[in-house]
């Protein structure tokens, strides 16, 4: 069965190196098809116009467009991540370049996609029926930016 629904980043002229950055840190990545503009095209000839690839088993499309439209926050993608060796090594390759960490696990990469690196602890933690519990592990991580699941698990736990 097909993905019937897949994201579609719209890049202003930086399409091919995000996807050369994506396709190297995620595994299972890949670019599965690419269309070039051709001459008399709104970029010079042999520019990357679209193309589609997958990260982590998801397909993705992207497109050079142009400066029309710009990221923001409104959309992020969410990385599942089962280990703070796993957290580390995705926020330190999504922000090479000239990523800008936020908060709350929260950054942009160097072409303005917003991404969540978040420990899938975390979502059990805050939603955990004793509110003491989830009130502390939220208190914890609105002090951070990068996600630090030890001290996560220990506000969790009341340890901290």
């Amino acid at each position: 069965m097909s993905q019937k629904i897949i994201p579609f980043l719209w890049f202003e002229d930086a399409a091919e190196d995000a996807l050369t950055l994506y396709t190297s840190i995620f595994p299972d990545a890949r670019i599965t098809d690419l269309t070039r503009y051709g001459a008399g095209g709104p970029f010079p000839d042999g520019t990357l116009q679209s193309a589609t690839f997958e990260l982590a088993g998801q397909r993705f499309m992207a497109i050079n467009g142009g400066p029309h439209d710009r990221f923001n926050d409104a959309v992020s993608l969410f990385v599942a991540c089962e280990s703070q060796e796993e957290i580390d090594r995705y926020w330190d390759a999504l922000l090479a370049g000239g990523g800008t960490p936020t908060q709350c696990g929260w950054l942009k990469d160097r072409f303005g996609v917003s991404w969540q690196v978040t420990p899938v602890q975390l979502l059990r933690y805050l939603a955990d029926p004793d509110p003491e519990k989830a009130g502390r592990t939220a208190a914890a991580m609105f002090q951070m930016v990068k996600l630090d699941l030890p001290a996560l698990t220990a506000a969790y736990e009341g340890t901290a």
